[in-house]
């Protein structure tokens, strides 16, 4: 790109921006734009209309970001030519240049190489030029972190890791439950047109910056604070941020957070309305929407899901869960545990917490509205390291996510008269099959041993013991054991997995799962109060068993197995019921409760089949996320002996098929498929579908569809021009009056 001075001195300068953004890896956000990273010499050339002499006119160039540029705050820096500029003796990040051995001095083409510092604060800069008593505007270029130099706090040393956690735009998040993962695609599309004006204007409408724009531009330089600054902006809660997060079953004047399958429309909405918040999202899209700023600004980044999400309110490490008796109604409670909840990782060092990198690594920012850190509704970054280690006293908000992914539970059966009765005490349940996407390929990688060591160890133990008491004594038997448990490497790939598709948890009906969602908890009361109370092995234990597979749309079938190795026969009292949830572990309706007496012979299995019609739950399933199925079983002879098995059900989608017809190269147009069948035996209404895709599809193709009767498919043709080559993805986004956002993709290769 060429720029026209009108100084006769100055005759032009070539920023050679394709160059230099693909020596800085941005030139999949532009190559027209000047996009560099910190800690990076790039190129440009200045034109003069006369010699060039530094001895007697030397060059001059300012750097400087933000309305208060300041040496001292770093957002203003002096560079010359030869190098005599007088600074402020306290200046930080200051800039260099050199004169490039190819310039021709004689001539007046100079080719400067220019280097921001590793710590310059990030952001939108200009960079003036003056020359014998002129100045005039040299260049306008973003300059980002940078992953790739080793002096950048965000130095990511594995190339195969950047190329995935900075430059990949599609990702995959997982949802559903503990027992039943669902994988989704997601568009991080973090390089689509206007992502470095959007990402710009996010830092610059935080509340900081309004109260104080010189310093907040200042401590730019630094990730943690950026980090804290992103996940402020992603929610609107106090700041106006970039989405309205809503938990209700209204969605009215927006867009249901399920509707949602790429970033780059939030963004884009956001921005283009003069910065009004979108509506909405829920913890998917906040951590989806996050990681494509972070992975633009230059922070490598990742989605992780943890299942069975403990929301501590109390902050007692403790979660209290109420079960209620056959016709009592229980009023909610104020802990929860979350079907999953989703979060983003960043990787940056911690040299605030500890100068030998003790802390450094992967950090936990979550963008959703819960709680307030230091006034305002963010959270982290918290080093995994710490939380690992029950480091609660270290910043930001690590007592939080220890009690997400580590709090122990306590199950209640309220009776009709207001009592209590303790049914179990769980030490497991919370934090399992924490998840995010697999280097390089679609695999599910589990990295749950980099929270929490592994349950049913004394090492876990200690350390919620240390994370509650702060009490830094071990004996012998802990540090042997330490010394003993394996390796915590970051995670490990779980088999490949379709985006959309549902997999069944890991582990299926082994020892571990059981004593999680789904299965039998001992309910022996035994006088012991406390959170951490180990029980002994129930006398009767129970499992749920899918009799077909769980699909939306057809009935649901189940059986309650229970077995027994006492030497009598056991006369049971057995309350199944059924609730339509949210995945935050909030109950909408009650769809079903059936209560039965059966007598369990000793060392035999009892089935009881559990059977859900599909006229039953799907106007209620039409507001939730999954199906809560309990068992709360009772021995008539000792009633001071209950017994609780807890599933929670997600149901597959009808599929939706997308088929690209024939190859698809670079700005030549191209056209692709959406098939969906109605398999459900009423017609469906007020159908749409979306489609989107960055590299692809510019906008989303929107369309209204017919009313699709019983046993009818629909095909959709539509056109697109690919704009980017490489392996790229369609999502396609079915909506009606009884399937909510039924989603499915297609992988596009586009060749050159």
């Amino acid at each position: 790109m060429t720029a026209e001075f009108r100084r006769s001195i100055f005759n032009g300068v070539d920023l050679h921006s394709k160059t230099n953004n693909t020596e800085h890896h941005t030139s999949e956000i532009s190559v027209d734009q000047l996009i560099v990273r910190r800690g990076q010499p790039f190129t440009l050339t200045l034109k003069l209309t006369q010699s060039f002499n530094p001895d007697l006119h030397p060059l001059v160039i300012t750097a400087v970001t933000g309305k208060h540029p300041s040496e001292d705050q770093g957002t203003m820096s002096y560079l010359s030519i030869p190098d005599g500029v007088q600074r402020s003796p306290s200046a930080k990040a200051v800039w260099k240049i050199e004169l490039h051995k190819n310039s021709s001095p004689l001539t007046g083409n100079l080719t400067l190489t220019i280097t921001p510092p590793a710590d310059a604060p990030v952001g939108e800069y200009q960079l003036s030029v003056k020359h014998r008593d002129e100045e005039t505007l040299l260049a306008t270029p973003a300059v980002l972190f940078n992953p790739w130099c080793p002096d950048d706090w965000v130095f990511l040393p594995d190339e195969v890791e950047r190329q995935e956690y900075v430059m990949n735009e599609q990702g995959i998040i997982y949802k559903g439950s503990g027992n039943y993962i669902i994988s989704m695609n997601w568009d991080f599309a973090q390089f689509e047109e206007d992502m470095v004006k959007i990402c710009v204007k996010i830092l610059d409408k935080n509340r900081k910056h309004l109260s104080d724009p010189g310093d907040d531009v200042s401590a730019r330089c630094n990730p943690i604070y950026v980090g804290r600054v992103v996940s402020a902006m992603i929610n609107s809660q106090d700041d106006g941020g970039v989405l309205v997060g809503r938990w209700g079953n209204s969605f009215w004047g927006g867009f249901s957070p399920s509707h949602w399958s790429n970033s780059h429309t939030i963004l884009q909405k956001w921005f283009n309305s003069g910065c009004q918040s979108v509506k909405y999202g829920q913890c998917w899209v906040f951590a989806g929407v996050m990681c494509s700023v972070m992975r633009l600004l230059g922070i490598p980044c990742r989605v992780v899901t943890n299942y069975q999400s403990a929301h501590d309110n109390n902050k007692n490490l403790t979660i209290d869960v109420y079960h209620a008796d056959y016709g009592v109604r229980v009023a909610p409670a104020k802990d929860s545990i979350w079907n999953y909840h989703v979060w983003v990782e960043a990787w940056m060092r911690r040299p605030d917490l500890a100068n030998d990198g003790k802390y450094d690594g992967w950090q936990v920012l979550d963008p959703t509205p819960q709680e307030k850190s230091d006034g305002v509704y963010c959270c982290g970054p918290s080093p995994v390291k710490a939380i690992l280690n029950g480091e609660t006293d270290l910043k930001y908000d690590i007592p939080f996510v220890f009690a997400e992914v580590n709090a122990d539970c306590i199950d209640w059966l309220v009776k009709a008269d207001g009592s209590k009765v303790k049914i179990f005490s769980d030490t497991k349940r919370v934090g399992q099959n924490i998840s995010t996407k697999s280097v390089t390929s679609n695999r599910r990688m589990n990295i749950t041993d980099s929270y929490k060591h592994r349950e049913g160890t004394k090492k876990e133990r200690a350390v919620f013991k240390y994370a509650i008491t702060r009490d830094y004594s071990r004996d012998e038997s802990e540090e042997t054991e330490e010394a003993e448990e394996p390796e915590e490497n970051g995670g490990t790939e779980e088999p490949e997995e379709n985006g959309g598709t549902e997999e069944p948890a890991e582990n299926g009906g082994t020892e571990e799962e059981e004593q999680s969602g789904g299965t039998a908890q001992n309910g022996v009361v035994n006088g012991n109060e406390t959170p951490t109370s180990i029980l002994p092995p129930p006398e009767v234990s129970m499992r749920f068993e899918e009799v077909s597979k769980l699909v939306n749309g057809e009935d649901v079938r189940l059986n309650l197995v229970l077995h027994s190795e006492s030497s009598v026969a056991r006369l049971l009292s057995i309350i199944i019921s059924v609730w339509g949830m949210r995945y935050n572990g909030s109950p909408v309706a009650s769809i079903q409760t059936d209560v039965k007496q059966e007598t369990l012979l000793p060392g035999k299995d009892l089935s009881i089949p559990i059977l859900v019609p599909f006229s039953a739950y799907h106007k209620h399933m039409q507001e939730c996320d999954s199906m809560r199925v309990s068992a709360i079983v009772t021995d008539k002879k000792k009633s001071d002996e209950t017994y609780l098995a807890e599933n929670d059900i997600v149901l597959l989608d009808p599929p939706v098929s997308i088929n690209v017809v024939g190859q698809t190269r670079l700005n030549h147009e191209a056209s692709a498929e959406v098939i969906f069948t109605n398999t459900v035996k009423e017609t469906l209404k007020e159908c749409t579908l979306t489609v989107s895709g960055s590299g692809l599809l510019r906008r989303e193709f929107e369309c209204r569809l017919p009313d699709l009767r019983p046993n009818t498919r629909i095909r959709i043709k539509f056109f697109f021009v690919p704009y980017k080559i490489g392996e790229k993805t369609l999502v396609a986004d079915f909506d009606c009056s009884t399937f909510r956002n039924a989603k499915g993709s297609s992988t596009v290769y586009v060749r050159p």
